[in-house]
């Protein structure tokens, strides 16, 4: 069998691959990203399926299990593409979730407080992407689909990941969405912008939302663009119990995916054993 090394020109065409798959910007990011530190470990040595099970070794000491699990499916993505099939790898097994950690789950009343700590800093942009992920349980890379235009016609049309869905953008928040518009004289276009004119950096509001954290006197741990999507997703569960109408509304292909984001916290499900009266 042909003796098989990595160089930078097969990442190089393996990003070209992935623009030409259509994949987004993100993922390409993630798979090259995964792809360059399978490279350092491998440096210029062969490529063999024992060195492939050495990484994954390596990445189980150092990642948690999901982590592991992702970047293992970036490199078989990069297997795939240079045909060295034979060297692809199974993903750990991963034990269904139950409930999930408090220290991860954000409140609403935690929210409520990171609202309320953005208005007392007069940091009125903040404030209302904060409600409008939470209020609509749109992704921070889709807050460039929030228009003047979507949110007079309260619903906005989000593409992305060669998906498109609608979102429904409710009286309350389109209220203060174009009144915040007209203020920052923005006639058309993106919402959520600078003040060149370009969308926010989803890195500026993850840091901007854990500036709020000491005031609002809530965990870091728990303060990032995407817990406000988990919630949306828990307080929509709790008054619906329809989970395939969430998977829709969060843009998900799977139920298992949604499933994660609904997921109560130990006290919750401890709660629930409790309520059950069955120890006699």
């Amino acid at each position: 069998m042909e003796s098989r090394f990595l160089t930078a020109e097969n990442l190089c065409n393996f990003k070209k691959h992935l623009i030409l798959q259509e994949k987004s910007k993100a993922t390409i990011e993630k798979y090259l990203r995964d792809a360059k530190a399978f490279l350092t470990f491998v440096s210029k040595n062969e490529i063999t399926k024992e060195t492939v099970i050495a990484y994954k070794e390596h990445l189980k000491e150092n990642y948690a299990v999901r982590s592991v699990n992702s970047m293992l499916a970036s490199i078989n993505c990069l297997f795939d593409f240079l045909d060295w099939l034979d060297l692809k790898i199974k993903a750990l097994k991963l034990q269904q979730q139950v409930f999930c950690s408090e220290e991860k789950e954000l409140t609403k009343a935690e929210y409520t407080r990171l609202c309320t700590a953005a208005n007392r800093k007069h940091n009125e942009r903040l404030n209302l992407i904060l409600q409008t992920i939470c209020g609509t349980g749109i992704r921070v890379s889709e807050l460039q689909f929030i228009t003047v235009e979507a949110v007079k016609q309260s619903e906005a049309i989000v593409s992305l990941k060669g998906k498109t869905r609608s979102v429904f953008i409710v009286k309350d928040i389109k209220k203060k969405l174009l009144c915040y518009a007209a203020k920052q004289k923005i006639k058309s276009g993106m919402i959520f912008i600078t003040r060149t004119g370009k969308p926010i950096n989803r890195t500026n509001i993850w840091r901007e939302m854990k500036n709020l954290c000491k005031e609002a006197n809530v965990n870091q741990k728990k303060v990032f663009p995407h817990n406000l999507r988990h919630l949306f997703a828990r307080v929509f569960y709790a008054i619906e119990r329809d989970i395939a109408k969430l998977a829709d509304i969060l843009g998900h292909s799977s139920i298992n995916t949604t499933r994660i984001y609904i997921i109560s916290t130990g006290t919750e499900h401890r709660r629930r054993m409790e309520n059950m009266h069955l120890i006699i």
